[in-house]
């Protein structure tokens, strides 16, 4: 991974000046305010809005227990790989002290289609999928169960999209944004950075962004040092909390998927609108769905090894994603657990992406 070099003394100094002001700014000078101070509306036009959640400095212990990857893979967690499981537990790392410095902002949910809708709308962005030559992985409805060519139901499709990612029914407005890239989420960041910029809601040294591995851990976990989930260790207390693989059937058959599964019925055998759960679905830090229902997007390289305090910055053109889906069976729905995407131009109707706002981090 390149060396990260310190900055000039002085631009260090302005550095620190913006982080300190992350915390005390005045609201109007970045976004919009809503009911707390705790929390940020930004108004995207057309009576579309997206609310930032204050997320305060602080330090945590990324990664996960030996005991906790064991659970991962019994049959209460069902991640053995061959048993629904691929062995990813060990791409997180064992726990290690992490500092996250700097007070930060993050997505109350994760980016919505009504709000990639006016990013579109305002820009005529074309995704990577969209683009001559573009695919996207989307749910194949003709997927045998017990079928081992393709093992899931999941395959390359030409002309599919965030319009449609090829589920039974059509997404929602209120469903978050699925079948987006890394450099997708990426131009929706730069998007916004200069739209706020540009309307005087935005601070020079603040910018709209991807959050990094570490932050989304740390964010996810909602206050907790190091358990298995954000509401503690126990599978049981997470019935109505999230959208995983649960007891729903899939449409036109009497049963869910073929994988160990949650012990109760979310609702929802593919997407659920963001924050669906309300108060229950949110984690200390007021978040929902950092556990469920899309797999979210994050600014780093991927490193197998485990997830980084700094930004991880290499040669592979992978990316990190985290959160889950709604696919997820339990061991798979933990905080610790993170992939890397095939590259950067890679999507899927799992991934979507939770924005940030902070000091630059790339």
């Amino acid at each position: 991974m390149p060396s990260r070099k310190s900055p000039p003394s002085s631009a260090a100094s302005f550095l620190a000046r913006t982080c300190l002001c992350l915390a005390t700014l005045p609201v109007a000078s970045f976004a919009q305010s809503s009911a707390t101070d705790s929390t940020r509306l930004l108004d995207l036009g057309r009576k579309t809005t997206l609310e930032l959640v204050r997320i305060p400095a602080g330090d945590f212990l990324l990664g996960s227990s030996a005991k906790e990857r064991v659970w991962a893979a019994s049959p209460e967690g069902g991640a053995a790989p061959g048993k629904g499981g691929d062995g990813r537990e060990k791409f997180e790392g064992a726990p290690r002290r992490t500092r996250i410095p700097h007070a930060f902002w993050m997505g109350r949910t994760e980016v919505t289609v009504g709000q990639w809708r006016r990013f579109v709308a305002e820009t005529g962005f074309v995704t990577d999928a969209e683009k001559p030559g573009g695919e996207t992985q989307c749910y194949d409805p003709a997927w045998k169960a017990g079928s081992k060519n393709p093992p899931h139901p999941w395959k390359s499709m030409p002309d599919k999209s965030w319009r449609d990612p090829n589920f039974p029914k059509p997404v929602r407005d209120d469903h978050p944004v699925v079948c987006v890239s890394w450099n997708d989420a990426m131009a929706f960041c730069k998007w916004l950075t200069k739209r706020e910029r540009q309307a005087g809601r935005l601070s020079q040294g603040l910018v709209y962004r991807l959050p990094t591995d570490a932050e989304w851990e740390y964010a996810c976990r909602g206050g907790r040092e190091n358990t298995i989930f954000w509401w503690g260790d126990d599978l049981k207390d997470g019935e109505g909390r999230l959208n995983i693989n649960g007891r729903d059937a899939l449409p036109g058959r009497d049963a869910g998927w073929d994988r160990t599964e949650a012990p109760w019925s979310d609702g929802f055998p593919f997407l659920s609108p963001v924050d669906h759960f309300g108060e229950r679905g949110r984690n200390g830090f007021g978040l929902a769905d950092t556990l469920g229902n899309v797999w979210e997007i994050c600014l780093d390289h991927w490193d197998p090894k485990g997830a980084h305090e700094e930004v991880c910055r290499d040669d592979t053109p992978r990316r990190v994603c985290r959160g889950v889906s709604f696919l997820a069976v339990p061991g798979f729905a933990r905080c610790a657990v993170r992939l890397g995407l095939r590259g950067h131009n890679y999507s899927d109707s799992r991934d979507g992406f939770r924005l940030c706002l902070g000091t630059p981090r790339n």
